[in-house]
């Protein structure tokens, strides 16, 4: 990592990335406390950066789901490439988010797009996993009725396999949402803002705090919540069978 310097990143940081940690406390009467009535007085504060970070949440799952799909279709017609698909998806996980954001500054510079690329890739092992299994799961012989019924290997992929497979899909997409929140949350390093940020801003004043952590977990779940919808919308016989 010789040609990729972190510490000249973090030097390029300004004085007031991290905001204004002094005198945090006396910004309500708490002393420090939860102070909801300043949560509420500054709610607003937090709706850019909330925007910020559904942007850094929706845009990268999307994205990761195209290419991760594609990549499970591909190992699963070709089984040889399941096994080195699968490590590197793997090996991008393991990477640390502060430092994959570091060093990708290097490469793609501070911004959105940099955040955008790390989050795509650690969306990649979830969903590719899940494709990858649900589509193995398959009963061979509804495959081999497809085949027998005249039909050709790419409308049994997406006629016979894919619809098939879109609980076990489904799944890890849900899986891949709460995880890219969660990342999602050191993005401010890479530049791209988020709620993360506004955490960093004041770390020891508990109202912004909660306030910036809560906004992140209730989109953490409306966004599981609305990929429950659009898999029982594209699965309507699941409601059938659970009747």
């Amino acid at each position: 990592m010789s040609g990729l310097a972190v510490t000249p990143v973090l030097a390029q940081l300004s004085d007031d990335f991290f905001g204004d940690r002094q005198g945090a406390a006396d910004r309500c009467p708490g002393n420090n406390e939860l102070c909801p009535g300043w949560i509420v007085d500054n709610f607003t504060d937090y709706l850019n950066p909330l925007w910020e970070h559904v942007l850094l949440s929706v845009i990268p799952l999307a994205i990761g789901f195209v290419l991760a799909t594609g990549l499970a279709m591909l190992a699963h017609r070709y089984p040889k490439l399941a096994p080195p698909f699968l490590a590197f998806v793997s090996i991008l996980f393991t990477i640390p988010s502060i430092a994959f954001y570091l060093i990708l500054i290097n490469v793609t510079g501070r911004g959105f797009a940099t955040a955008v690329v790390a989050l795509t890739a650690y969306t990649q092992v979830l969903i590719f996993r899940n494709v990858l299994t649900g589509l193995r799961e398959v009963p061979q012989g509804t495959v081999e009725a497809a085949q027998g019924m005249g039909m050709s290997s790419r409308q049994i992929l997406f006629g016979v396999e894919l619809p098939m497979a879109l609980p076990t899909i489904f799944a890890g997409l849900r899986i891949a949402a709460s995880s890219t929140v969660g990342i999602a949350g050191f993005a401010f390093f890479a530049g791209a803002g988020g709620l993360g940020q506004s955490i960093f801003a004041d770390p020891r004043f508990r109202g912004n705090v909660v306030a910036a952590s809560v906004l992140m977990i209730l989109l953490a779940a409306a966004l599981e919540l609305a990929v429950l919808a659009v898999q029982r919308a594209l699965t309507p016989w699941q409601r059938a069978v659970s009747r």
